[in-house]
């Protein structure tokens, strides 16, 4: 085996490629990026859209607050250069996924054009769709899941978006869904038109 300057091996003319896993798959990688304020319906639309494509036999990952910044984005406060780390390394890990075949769901606030640029750059933009959980403002305080809305407005919690720090709505979004419109089946169903053209395999 020859070996580069540096003792570096050419390993990557020997690993195998992103077509060869979606071969194997029988279905193409895209990252779904749900954007929205809290409580919009994120996590439950992503939920319920995996289930679906699930039960398509569609191979998905779902990318949350919960399993992130649990795990690979632990040592991350929510200062604002730690927000833009932790929407960067989460683009990281999802091109990962999506390189592999698989259907990749990401439900993060990412409240702001730039930082939702910055994914679509990393993870490339002919496999990143944009879905804005349009759900506005007054229905989801009115919701408040996990009573941030009520902390926040005392004072409690610092820069939460929507009430002491801006949201950016995505200006040209692939899909919108407003959450006290649709119900969580009608905006699967919008997802799925959108999604399963995408990710199926012409054989």
């Amino acid at each position: 085996m020859e070996v580069l300057e540096n003792n570096i091996y050419p390993i990557f003319d020997r690993m195998l490629g992103r077509e060869d896993k979606e071969a194997l798959l029988g279905q193409r990688g895209v990252m779904v990026w749900f954007t929205g304020l809290s409580g919009s319906g994120k996590s439950t639309i992503a939920i319920a859209l995996e289930r679906e494509l699930h039960k398509r036999g569609l191979l998905c990952r779902i990318l949350d607050g919960d399993n992130i910044r649990s795990g690979i984005n632990n040592n991350l406060g929510f200062s604002p250069e730690d927000r833009v780390e932790n929407i960067r390394r989460i683009a990281e890990v999802g091109k990962l996924f999506v390189d592999t075949g698989v259907i990749t769901i990401a439900a993060f606030i990412s409240p702001n054009n730039e930082l939702r640029e910055m994914a679509s750059a990393i993870i490339g933009k002919a496999d990143f769709l944009e879905v804005y959980v349009s759900t506005p403002l007054a229905e989801c305080e009115r919701r408040d899941v996990k009573g941030l809305y009520a902390k926040a407005r005392k004072g409690e919690i610092k820069e939460f978006t929507g009430v002491s720090a801006p949201f950016e709505a995505p200006e040209r979004p692939d899909l919108s869904l407003d959450t006290s419109v649709l119900s969580v089946e009608q905006s699967v169903n919008r997802l799925l038109e959108l999604i399963v053209p995408k990710v199926e395999i012409k054989h």
